[in-house]
């Protein structure tokens, strides 16, 4: 059988191995049809422009973006927080989601990606809405639970940084995260090798961080302050709702 992306644009390329899908040509109908028709130009530019990235895979596919946006608009989010910036697709999808009011935490560990696609975000108008810092988010987090108006006050919450700490991320956020708001985590599927058995040949990279994602996966699926649905999407997309 022909490859289905023979000929076709890096971008388009990208777009089409981040996801879990079987079949490529379906995950392509599904972009042509309901998601690239509804994005807006300023979230194709900062893909377009994240595609050229050496590291652009790390970034959320344009399906993810939109079902996010989706979700904080049926929350009527208003305040929320994300681990892991990047050029900034996923915090732009944020602050175009949220009310003119709203506002987002962005952190990331340094601001150098960040600052690619910040001209793209002011562009759009929606700047002020970001709260960009720069730093681990570990004690970024820590010095927001000493803040007492922060605690429980945060309605959703978005991670996609490093899967060493996603334990340790999570758990603050829970203390943020008010009761019955939304912390969405991603790559809790790590392109299906979670449900590979223990002698699967993978990279030393994806073994690794596999074990992280396995542990975070298990915990959230036992913990009662929550309820919880994995999702298929993009590299696995866990939500998980704060009930206590």
């Amino acid at each position: 059988m022909a490859d289905s992306n023979q000929g076709a644009s890096p971008i388009a390329n990208l777009e089409t191995q981040k996801h879990l899908l079987q079949s490529d040509v379906l995950y392509q109908y599904i972009l042509e049809t309901s998601v690239y028709p509804r994005e807006p130009e300023c979230l194709k530019e900062i893909r377009e422009l994240t595609a050229n990235h050496p590291r652009a895979r790390i970034a959320i596919p344009s399906h993810e973006g939109q079902f996010l946006m989706l979700i904080l608009k049926l929350t009527n989010a208003k305040k929320t927080i994300e681990i892991g910036v990047f050029t900034g697709y996923s915090l732009l999808c944020t602050a175009l989601a949220l009310p003119p009011d709203g506002k987002v935490i962005g952190i990331d560990i340094n601001r150098e990606s960040y600052d690619l696609g910040r001209p793209i975000i002011e562009k759009a108008g929606i700047a002020h809405k970001i709260d960009f810092r720069e730093g681990p988010a570990l004690p970024i987090l820590d010095e927001l639970i000493q803040n007492e108006e922060m605690l429980e006050s945060f309605d959703f919450a978005f991670v996609d940084a490093d899967k060493v700490n996603g334990l340790n991320y999570y758990e603050r956020l829970l203390r943020l995260v008010k009761i019955g708001g939304l912390i969405c985590i991603d790559n809790t599927l790590w392109s299906g090798t979670v449900a590979e058995p223990p002698n699967a040949t993978m990279d030393e990279h994806t073994r690794n961080n596999r074990e992280y994602i396995i542990e975070l996966n298990e915990a959230l699926a036992a913990d009662k302050r929550i309820e919880i649905n994995q999702l298929p999407i993009g590299d696995g997309l866990t939500l998980c709702r704060r009930i206590s």
